[in-house]
């Protein structure tokens, strides 16, 4: 079996990270990190100079981010399992384009994707990458939700 783990580092792709890791698969499953971080913005018009460095220092900082996230994913994969193979990637691009790509280049078997829960004008200004990718994929995806604890 192959499974696209896709993880931007918050606590929703930590949540989805566990529920991939507490799981039994079958032997032979590969999974596959993959850490989207997408290309610098520039915050408004140019109506001042940005840092000649901007750009070069935003990518860096994704960079490092996606890498701690897909260095802390995998960690928590391997333990205490040794039969699975793990992969990963980090790349640059928007993430729900990047995850279609390369789950259908893989030819991946499952998607797992955390949700952040947006709804209304959040979900509508930001967009959602897991409901993007369930409406498009072509293999079964898995959205997984951190549950909400209730305090007494």
């Amino acid at each position: 079996m192959k499974i696209l783990l896709a993880i931007d580092g918050s606590e929703f792709s930590d949540t989805a990270v566990e529920e991939v890791a507490g799981r039994p698969w079958p032997e032979a499953t590969e999974i596959d990190v993959l850490a989207v971080y997408e290309p610098p913005a520039v915050p408004a018009t140019e109506t001042w100079a940005l840092p000649p460095n901007y750009h070069d220092e935003i990518e860096k900082a994704s960079q490092e981010q996606a890498r701690a996230a897909t260095n802390k994913a995998i960690e928590r994969l391997r333990s205490g399992k040794t039969d699975l193979k793990i992969n990963s990637e980090i790349t640059r691009g928007y993430p729900a384009d990047v995850i279609l790509d390369r789950a259908n280049r893989w030819g991946t078997d499952l998607i797992v994707v955390g949700s952040h829960g947006y709804s209304g004008l959040k979900r509508f200004l930001l967009g959602s990458v897991s409901q993007n990718v369930s409406s498009h994929a072509k293999c079964s995806v898995e959205i997984v939700r951190k549950k909400e604890t209730m305090e007494s």
